[in-house]
């Protein structure tokens, strides 16, 4: 077995959290093989920023740090939709943040169209954390791992004052 998954969005995002905490929590809490990279922008706000993991069961498997064909994605913002679209294979489970996203390209994909930012605005508290929000919805749909996983990664690595406000975001669609 061999995933890959694509996230991307715009600096100041959260991009490259959500990554880091999806990648240790597969790392830590599975038997299987994670291997990632990062881009992002010189920017601190509003230049490229993507996560590519590839996760396998076998070592040899996870062979390459890249994404050549996502079987996940998710995009947070249009400008990466636009410029990634291409790096993900026909029959994907695509995520995209209706807030930020109004073109969808025609393509054969399983599309989740949420508006993550707003829904982290309104119902959380915070814009900041919807990255989480979307980190949420893409676990329940997925079951690339547990939500336990999740949790403890966020708990491990996300700054106190920010844990609980984190925790309440990955589980909104948990509980739908």
């Amino acid at each position: 077995m061999r995933v890959e998954v694509l996230i991307a969005g715009r600096g100041g995002q959260g991009i490259l959290l959500l990554g880091h905490i999806l990648g240790a929590a597969i790392a830590k809490y599975t038997d299987l093989h994670v291997l990632g990279s990062e881009i992002y922008a010189a920017e601190t706000r509003g230049g490229d920023s993507r996560v590519d993991l590839v996760v396998a069961d076998r070592e040899e498997e996870a062979d390459f740090i890249k994404v050549a064909k996502a079987d996940i994605a998710l995009f947070m913002h249009q400008l990466q939709l636009d410029a990634y679209r291409d790096l993900v294979r026909d029959g994907a489970t695509v995520f995209l943040d209706k807030s930020n996203i109004t073109n969808i390209p025609q393509r054969n994909w399983r599309i989740y169209l949420e508006p993550y930012t707003d829904i982290a605005e309104r119902e959380i508290g915070s814009s900041r954390v919807a990255n989480i929000v979307a980190l949420g919805h893409l676990v329940k749909i997925t079951s690339i791992v547990t939500p336990e996983a999740i949790e403890k990664v966020i708990e491990e690595i996300v700054s106190r004052e920010w844990i609980d406000l984190n925790i309440k975001a990955f589980r909104y669609f948990l509980v739908r």
